[in-house]
């Protein structure tokens, strides 16, 4: 492959799995300035020394360099399961785009590429996953696992979630995170993406769906991804435009200025609520701005494998 063509592949999302060794690749190097700094070059073979532990397998060359300590990590001991779930309703696929880049990601090719992401950590570590993926159905579910070709597979389907563009479908997400919890029997690591959209009287079903995830000791992590400029802060011209609901179709004609300071503090009282809500499950919320990059994304596993194992 020529240098040009290696470079249009990851600017346009033809080679996911290529794209997402990049995304990590630069993340482990950040690592250095980073809490993790003595981490990435092997954090497959360690994990942080906790006081009390037998001081047998400590690391005492690594302590030498960064002066911190790590044990020593066994094959047998770094094994874990962890299972990835994507919300692929319409307005996951907002805001509508014609060709993906790394500059220019929507909802849903956030959250595949992140998930790309985590699993090419997991499959450095050996460890095993899982992907469910729902809208109005359940689309798709493979559970756990670490060979290369099951990797390959999850990626394929990965690549086809961002082609297939999903019009007028909604999700009730609860219905099927039940069906999910069903389904995980062996404790795992469970990362969810989704954007929340939900109506108020759906609110407490889905806490019920979390607090299920939780069950067989299951770490759950919600990853709520939204376009932080639009969703967030509304941030349109003031100009008459018709706003559309592209999950029911529903639309309202309105000038933004009108509703924006409203509209702002309304979302901002939500996402407090979700992360109250969250806090109060033992569920890990995670907000992620898809114009941003995946550090909060890759950080946040890191640091829950560690709780993990």
């Amino acid at each position: 492959m020529d240098i040009q063509k290696e470079i249009n592949e990851i600017a346009s999302f033809n080679n996911l799995e290529l794209l997402a060794h990049q995304v990590v690749e630069g993340f482990i190097s950040g690592l250095h300035k980073s809490p993790f700094h003595g981490f990435s070059a092997e954090f497959a073979e360690h994990k942080i020394y906790n006081q009390g532990e037998s001081t047998k397998h400590i690391d005492w060359k690594l302590y030498a360099k960064t002066d911190k300590l790590y044990t020593k990590r066994y094959e047998e001991e770094t094994n874990l399961r962890c299972h990835l779930i994507i919300d692929n309703s319409s307005s996951m696929h907002y805001p509508s785009l014609k060709q993906f880049n790394i500059n220019s990601l929507n909802k849903i090719a956030f959250s595949a590429l992140a998930s790309a992401a985590i699993m090419n950590l997991l499959k450095r570590q050996r460890d095993a996953v899982g992907l469910s993926i729902y809208s109005n159905t359940y689309e798709y579910y493979v559970n756990e696992k670490g060979s290369d070709r099951h990797h390959h597979m999850l990626l394929d389907k990965l690549n086809k979630t961002l082609v297939d563009t999903q019009e007028n479908i909604g999700t009730k997400t609860y219905t099927f995170l039940h069906e999910i919890a069903d389904k995980i029997k062996r404790r795992s690591m469970i990362f969810l993406f989704t954007d929340m959209f939900q109506s108020d009287t759906e609110a407490e079903k889905l806490f019920e769906a979390l607090q299920h995830l939780k069950y067989n000791k299951h770490e759950v992590v919600l990853f709520h991804v939204f376009d932080k400029e639009k969703e967030v802060a509304f941030n349109f011209s003031n100009r008459p435009k018709r706003f559309v609901d592209v999950e029911t179709g529903e639309h309202i004609n309105l000038y933004a200025e009108n509703i924006k300071e409203s509209y702002e503090t309304a979302v901002q009282d939500y996402f407090s609520e979700l992360k109250i809500r969250c806090g109060q499950y033992r569920i890990k919320y995670v907000p992620v701005d898809v114009n941003g990059d995946f550090n909060a994304i890759l950080t946040t596993y890191l640091v829950e494998r560690q709780k993990f194992v």
